[in-house]
């Protein structure tokens, strides 16, 4: 049949790339496309090529209704099963439906589905009792093979980081220690830069231009890096010449902008906003909004009869108004999805359009095109940097520092995040293989049993199962020994004398410990390397060294521990331990 829609260059890429996982794999997957990108056109393209029943889930009934309207521009028919929408069917091959509605009602979706396409996916948790997990697994117990897919422009939740494990380009995502992802594939994405750089999103024009900010830092943060509102309102009550002035620029802004959407903290604060602005272009949206007034303030917005639209956390997804050309955001959020979708709203084309205005006034800083996520930027100096892993060769971007000629002095990976067994195209070498991660790892904790190198966070070795040492019993009971010295090391000299090469540790408070090894010795000058020549620039270069003076040229990389214990013989300290990489509560001087 002829399709009313072309499909972009990357909206068929996402399709094919769908088919070709399907084809081979069961295993729930996700589509990363940029808001505006088109997620609705995949779906019905995916639903239009399915033969089997699918499911089509979201969470806002405007999702829905727009996913269904792309579906049925191809002249099919599917059903909408949705109380907002007041429409419940379950009879057609496709569905859209909303979560809650699904939920709700389980009885009525007994028959076996061989695909749940999931839209705006960072929504799903991966704990069994969510809405989403309520559906899956009857649905799976009605078909094993059920496929589940995700599509989303914002692939990570907060609490959780990303939402998936594996990407198709040949990488892990997150750490070892982390919880179960809800998705174990991203198959497909396409980043924001690409979306601008080739004219199918506008430009988003971020500026430092307020006249004053809000500093939410003061104020604690639930489990998921929100704030309590009744928190939030005192600290907002106490700055009220703060949001005039801000809105007052906002104002000053916005004449020469098409249409602007605020995005407050709290009700009490989206209404003393709405009080700064022009009572006659301005509308005011909350969780509380009738439905009714709701779509009737919105159309009229979408119309141009209003300027301003002020709202408290419910256009952040499902709002599609493209003149939207001016972002403030009054809001704090930890939440690099939320904060996202936010700006997203204004990223959509429309004539005369040339950028979108974006001023953030809640110092949330979060970088649109590299997000932070999964491990924050350890110190304010870090910034993104490539290394390469020893191991397998693979480009690994982690937080780090480099020199004033681009060289990478330091950085804060711990395990290669590279992919093994994969051919040109991303797929298994063997088809039956799952892919494997590369087990090189920058920074380790070595098992005191096997010798295994295990993650610094590790409690038991993978290798041979044994429990490992925690740093911080050692340091405490040897703190608690009278013949026993804890340093925290500042760093660590060399002294070379015939075969032996002298270890000096400097502790901060300036106390030293020393250690000598003897290189003519294969077993001390084993130890060295295993110690030091594996952790190298940060075990960016790891050595074998076979003699001082190779030892002594690279002097400069050597890794120093975080702490260095010893026990008092008689004329001497004896070196106990080194303990390296460090992430416990002793992280300070004693």
């Amino acid at each position: 049949m002829t399709t009313p829609f072309t499909l972009r260059p990357y909206q068929q890429e996402a399709v094919d790339a769908t088919l070709k996982h399907f084809r081979k794999s069961n295993e729930a997957a996700v589509i990363v496309l940029p808001t505006g990108a088109g997620k609705s056109l995949v779906i019905a393209e995916l639903a239009r090529l399915a033969r089997r029943k699918i499911l089509v889930l979201t969470h806002v009934k405007e999702l829905v209704e727009q996913n269904h309207a792309k579906y049925q521009s191809y002249g099919l028919r599917g059903g909408i099963f949705s109380a907002g929408l007041k429409r419940r069917e379950s009879q057609h091959q496709v569905t859209f439906a909303s979560v809650q509605s699904v939920s709700a009602n389980l009885d009525q979706f007994q028959h076996e589905y061989s695909l749940i396409i999931i839209d705006e996916c960072h929504r799903v948790s991966g704990e069994d009792t969510s809405q989403y997990q309520r559906i899956i697994e009857p649905l799976r117990e009605k078909n094993p093979a059920l496929k589940v897919l995700g599509l989303t422009a914002t692939p990570y939740r907060l609490g959780m980081g990303w939402i998936y494990r594996y990407h198709y380009r040949g990488f892990v995502r997150g750490t070892d220690d982390e919880q179960a992802k809800p998705f174990r594939h991203c198959i497909y994405e396409l980043p924001l830069s690409y979306m601008i750089r080739r004219g199918y999103l506008t430009r988003p024009e971020l500026v430092d231009a307020a006249v004053a900010q809000y500093d939410f830092s003061a104020l604690a943060q639930n489990s998921f890096g929100e704030y309590a509102e009744k928190e939030v309102n005192q600290l907002l009550g106490k700055h009220q010449r703060v949001t005039r002035a801000i809105i007052e620029q906002v104002v000053e802004l916005a004449a020469k902008r098409q249409a602007v959407m605020i995005f407050a903290a709290t009700v009490d604060h989206a209404q003393e906003i709405t009080r700064y602005l022009p009572q006659s272009q301005t509308a005011l949206i909350t969780g509380a909004t009738a439905l009714k007034e709701r779509d009737a303030l919105i159309q009229r917005f979408k119309q141009r009869e209003l300027k301003y639209l002020v709202n408290v956390s419910v256009l952040t997804t499902g709002f599609d108004a493209p003149h939207v050309d001016f972002i403030a955001i009054l809001r704090p959020t930890q939440s690099v999805s939320l904060y996202q979708q936010i700006v997203g709203r204004g990223l959509r084309l429309d004539k005369g359009k040339t950028d979108c205005l974006v001023i953030d006034y809640a110092g949330n800083n979060v970088n649109l095109h590299h997000p932070e996520v999964g491990e924050k930027k350890p110190n304010p100096d870090s910034e993104p940097v490539q290394v390469f892993c020893p191991g397998c060769g693979f480009a690994n971007i982690f937080w780090g520092k480099k020199d004033s000629q681009g060289q990478v002095i330091e950085h804060y990976g711990r395990r290669c995040q590279g992919l093994l067994g994969l051919d040109d195209d991303g797929d298994p070498l063997a088809a039956d293989q799952p892919p494997v991660q590369c087990d090189y790892r920058f920074r380790f904790k070595a098992c005191q049993h096997c010798g295994a190198e295990n993650d610094i966070a590790a409690r038991k070795c993978h290798q041979c199962q044994t429990a490992i040492i925690d740093p911080d019993d050692k340091l405490k009971d040897a703190l608690k020994l009278k013949d026993a010295m804890v340093i925290r090391c500042s760093g660590i000299s060399l002294n070379p004398n015939g075969s032996k090469l002298k270890l000096i540790y400097h502790g901060e408070d300036g106390e030293e410990l020393t250690e000598s090894f003897d290189f003519s010795k294969p077993a001390q000058r084993a130890v060295f390397n295993r110690l030091y020549g594996r952790r190298l620039a940060k075990g960016q270069t790891p050595v074998n060294f076979k003699d001082i003076e190779e030892v002594v040229r690279v002097q400069s990389l050597l890794t120093a521990p975080d702490f260095v214990v010893a026990r008092k013989q008689k004329h001497y300290w004896q070196i106990q331990d080194r303990i390296f990489d460090y992430q416990g509560r002793y992280r300070k001087a004693f």
